[in-house]
Formats: structure tokens, sequence, C-alpha cells
């Protein structure tokens, strides 16, 4: 539970924050207009970033490549640099937030340390940096369809190899924002933060070498904290929160591990945990909230658990709030990996309880923090009413927009006069509450009808 420091760290950001996201907010206006024609203003803020890095280990290299950029000179290894350096601001900004939350929550994390991990082809990651290449050089506003459509043979290249098929998740999502988007011209407002982080994030992991290191297997008992959903159009991603308990008496830690499914846009609400089907055991723990014993999980060094069903078996009732509670405080937590050193990726497990709700806002002891109820997914029974009414919360700290937020993964609350527990995972099995039930079952599955059309397609 978060001490008595949480009014320090929900005060002012620490010295410096603002200075940096200035100088990335530059960069980002130079990337918008494009390399092609830097203005003064622009070469400026690629100036300005050199500058601030100067007595980094990226400072020779940064004040090279902005110098070459601003005269015209656009090659694949000065926009590694400048990626890296606008990245380096990000990490740094990063570092200092979750070392203060740390603090506020008294919480241990282990240090990061380099590991080589397996090379990947140059020769396809090659036509990816070149389709990033010309997006720097022709700049947001430049967009259009013919541009977009340049990055579909890079794509398809880098979906052929498993080991680079988060690269080619990642840019065939930047290719499909920026057609939905195409003539950006004609865009008032431009999502110019988000597109930069994605061009910065893709160009990274299209150079050479490894960014995550190897995966260790471990063994265990997992103890599970939370699902935290994502949902988008044609994806949707479960990513659990828990305690590892490793086998042979070792301290706890803090792990997550994800899951993820295409679907259609047709598939929404509680009808998306059916597409979760192949990790039923993961689905099973979360739903029924049982411990999870694993054997031999690969586990990255940021703590991320690389599941497989047939490595789990279900294992005793485990109750997340008693977990929350008693092992939380002393579980270590997970350094991390360098290219996840955003602040918006910040999503740190936290207990709370005591406090009491006014509209959106938490207050705890005269201390408040607003709450994402913006976050709460729309397939389970977490709403913002119960939420309101509760005394007790599992969440995940986030900092976005220049602030702390809470983003609740399960809540105990009080309502009409009995004790009520609500899980953003409860209905991973299917959903169980009556009502739901009944417009399901009206409104008929949705996924077995898709999968059935499919089928009859393919078939033709």
């Amino acid at each position: 539970m978060l001490d008595v420091q949480l009014g320090e760290l929900l005060g002012d950001a620490p010295t410096g924050v603002g200075e940096a996201l200035d100088l990335v907010a530059g960069f980002d206006d130079a990337l918008t207009h494009g390399f092609a024609r830097l203005g003064e203003q622009a070469s400026g803020a690629l100036a300005a970033l050199a500058g601030a890095l100067a007595a980094s280990p990226l400072g020779d290299r940064i004040g090279e490549a902005a110098e070459k950029v601003a005269a015209g000179s656009i090659g694949d290894e000065h926009l590694a640099v400048l990626a890296g350096g606008r990245a380096a601001l990000f990490g740094a900004v990063h570092d200092a937030l979750l070392a203060r939350l740390d603090a506020a929550l008294g919480r241990t994390r282990a240090a990061w340390e380099p590991a080589e991990g397996e090379m990947r082809p140059d020769n396809v990651l090659a036509g990816c940096r070149g389709w990033l290449r010309e997006l720097a050089i022709t700049g947001w506003r430049g967009v259009d369809h013919d541009l977009v459509s340049s990055s579909d043979p890079a794509i398809e290249a880098l979906l052929a190899a498993p080991e680079l098929r988060g690269l080619a998740v990642l840019l065939d999502g930047l290719a499909a924002e920026l057609r939905a988007s195409s003539p950006v011209a004609t865009m008032d407002l431009l999502p110019a933060r988000r597109w930069a982080d994605l061009w910065t994030r893709a160009l990274l992991l299209s150079q050479k070498g490894t960014w995550n290191g190897a995966a260790e297997p471990v063994s265990g008992r997992l103890l599970i904290l939370g699902a935290d959903v994502h949902e988008h159009a044609t994806v949707v991603r479960v990513q659990v929160h828990g305690i590892l308990e490793p086998a042979g008496g070792a301290p706890s830690r803090l792990v997550r591990t994800s899951v993820a499914a295409a679907k259609v846009d047709t598939i929404s609400g509680p009808s998306v945990w059916r597409l979760m089907s192949d990790h039923s055991v993961l689905m099973g723990a979360l739903a029924g909230h049982l411990s999870l014993e694993i054997t031999g999980m690969p586990l990255l060094p940021g703590g991320d658990l690389l599941w497989q069903d047939d490595r789990a078996k279900s294992g005793e009732a485990a109750d997340p709030f008693a977990t929350a509670r008693i092992q939380l405080p002393a579980a270590e937590a997970p350094p991390t990996p360098p290219l996840d050193r955003h602040p918006v990726r910040i999503a740190e497990p936290v207990f709370l309880e005591g406090y009491t709700m006014q509209d959106d806002t938490l207050d705890l002891g005269g201390n408040t923090l607003p709450v994402a109820l913006d976050r709460l997914p729309a397939c389970g029974p977490l709403t913002p009413e119960l939420v309101s009414a509760s005394s007790a919360c599992i969440g995940l700290m986030r900092w976005d927009g220049g602030q702390w937020l809470l983003q609740p993964l399960a809540v105990q609350a009080t309502v009409k006069k009995k004790p009520v527990a609500a899980h953003s995972g409860d209905w991973a099995m299917g959903p169980t509450d009556p009502k739901v039930v009944k417009a399901e079952a009206k409104a008929g599955d949705v996924v077995a009808v898709l999968r059935e059309r499919a089928g009859r397609l393919l078939r033709k």
C-alpha cells in the first residue's frame, strides 16, 4: 500500500521532466514536417536534442547526426542515432518517475543486466529501415496512400520471420493508422507524439542485434493479481500481472504474461474471451481465482513470462486480494528493458484500501489520485459504479498526461449492504451475470458464426 510518501509522489514531476519533454516535442514537430525541408526552428530542435545529450555516451554521434540531417544528408545511421537520443530522453523521464514510485511503495527493483540474444536477419530489417527513412524524409504531413502502400513488402518479409513478428505487428499498426489518416495533409490535429513513438521504436528494433536478452526457464507457483485487457478493432490482448514464487525458495518476484488474438470489430464485450480458448489454463485461473503451477516457463529479463499453456496447471484457490495484501509489498520488481523505458509504459501493480471515492478521484488521507475509469474493459464485471462504491482496489499505477493515474484491475465494494468483489478477468470463462448471459444468448455466438463462415469460405 502507498505509504506517507504518496503526497510527494503526486506532487510536482521530478526536476527536468518538463524540459526533457519539451525537447522531445521539438523533435516530433520536425518529424511532422519532414527532415527533407528542415527550417531554422526544426534544425534548432535537433541541435537542442543533441546539446542535451552532449555529455552522454551518444554525445559525439548525435551531434554529428543532427548536423548531417540539418544539412540534408539523411542516412540510416543518422536517423538511428537521433531515434536513440529521443528514446534516451524518454528513458530518463521514465527512470525518474519510476524511482519516485518505488520509493513511495518501498519496492525493490532488480537491475538491468545487458545480455546477448539471437541475431536477426539484417537483409529483412533493411527493408523496414528503408520505409521508416522515407517517412522521416517526407514527414507525417506528406504521407499519402502511395507512401503507406510501399510498406507492404517490408511487412510481409518481417511476418515471414517468426523472431521478427513483434516488429511486423508494430510496423503494420503504424501503416494502418497512417492509411486511415491519408492524406495526412488534410488533418487538423495529428497524433504526432504517438506516431513518433511508434517510428522511434520500430527504427530501433530494426537495428541488428537484440534488445530484450534471452529467456530463462522458471518454475514455481504463480499467484495472479489481475488482468489488464487491451481491446482494439482487430486485436485483443490480455496482460496478466502476478507474483511468482520460484521453486527452490528464491525471493518472490513480480511478473506479467500476455496472450493475444486477432479479431474483427463485431467481436466485442464478453465475447472477446472466446478468442482465448487456446489458453484455457490461464483463463480458468483468472476466472476461478486459482494459483498456477508452472514448469520451465520462459521468462525474459524484463519480467515477461512467454506463456505456454502446456507448461502450466491449475493449483489451489488464491484470492488476489490476499495475495496483494500479503505478498505484493515484499515482491521484487523486474528491471525495465531499454526500449520499454517510456513513461506511458509504466504499469506498476499496487494495492490500496481505506480510501473514499469522489467522482473519478480517490482520496487517501487527504492525498488525491485520479482513477482511469476510461480504461475499464467492456468484457468484465468491473464498472465505474463498483469502483465508486469501493473501499479496496488492486490496480496499476500509470503516468499519463503529466500526472499519476490509477487503473483498477479489481475492487472490493459494498452494494446494497453486501460485500462484493469484482475482477476484470472474472468472465474469462464466460459471463456470470444473468443479465449478460441472457443478452449474449439472444445475440448468439458471434465468434462461432464467424468461424463457421470462414471455414465455409475456405472449403470453397
